[in-house]
């Protein structure tokens, strides 16, 4: 039948829609649900449509406070988690030295363990140290979960690296630091850069670690949690909805610029 011999030949093509509408359908129904007016405390049930909570996203208490702790450990967490997964990617693929192949291995551990393993030995160590649970504590534990996936990042970018290029750049009385900046940098940008976007994600969306070593400071992943139990403001569909439209504009932006660079290197 035509119909079946169509299907079979884009096979891959709808299994691949489906798969993207399937995880893309929660980021619509929190769209939507951005746009209720409930009734009652729980935003479960559509009612009617409104904009008041898209006029007035701060209208719950401690909610833009609570993004704002997270913007900012997410940002601090990306910059240290990208310095030093970058540092750790290059060292592992550009030298040999004793032990690499043991801590090639260690670094993805926290990849391969259960969060909530990781969140209670960091809490344990904290304890220990007589630290005091709070900003500093949660910004360490997230630094320390987000490196592997920035090395990993990294790393597959270094690897594909042809040191040819360097090699050519030196030839022409390049110093180590022009040779980096002007060669080895650009070439290395997009792992960085996917490393660094993954962190940022993560960190920004991290509970399970958050929540154990956060002590009194309260994130917007812990935010919603509690919100949860009491009812669940319009305004955190609203912050939802947001975060999902400015990723995706940056991916969008990042394919365009990736497109454009393309062409001009044909032409």
């Amino acid at each position: 039948m035509p119909v079946l011999r169509w299907i079979r030949r884009n096979l891959i093509v709808i299994a691949g829609l489906l798969t993207l509408a399937y995880m893309i359908l929660p980021n619509i129904v929190v769209m939507v649900f951005s746009f209720n007016k409930p009734n009652g405390r729980f935003n479960y049930a559509w009612q009617q449509f409104s904009l008041d909570a898209w006029k007035d996203p701060c209208g719950v208490a401690d909610l833009c406070g609570s993004l704002s702790l997270s913007l900012q450990i997410a940002f601090w967490a990306t910059l240290g988690a990208t310095a030093l997964g970058t540092a750790v990617a290059f060292a592992l693929v550009r030298y040999r030295f004793r032990a690499r192949g043991a801590i090639s291995s260690l670094i993805f551990l926290p990849m391969a363990m259960p969060e909530v393993v990781m969140a209670a030995s960091l809490l344990t160590l904290f304890l220990n140290m007589g630290a005091q649970l709070g900003f500093w504590t949660v910004l360490i534990a997230h630094i320390m979960f987000c490196l592997s996936f920035v090395v990993t990042a990294v790393k597959a970018r270094v690897m594909s690296m042809d040191p040819r290029l360097e090699e050519a750049a030196r030839d022409l009385y390049a110093g180590p630091v022009q040779t980096f900046v002007r060669v080895t940098l650009p070439i290395a940008a997009p792992g960085i850069a996917a490393g660094a976007l993954l962190a940022f994600a993560l960190s920004f969306d991290d509970f399970i670690i958050t929540n154990f070593n956060a002590g009194s400071t309260v994130t917007f992943p812990m935010f919603v949690w509690g919100s949860a139990q009491r009812g669940t403001p319009v305004q955190i569909n609203v912050i939802g909805t947001a975060m999902f439209v400015i990723a995706v504009l940056m991916v969008l932006v990042g394919q365009l610029i990736a497109s454009r660079r393309k062409s001009n290197a044909r032409n």
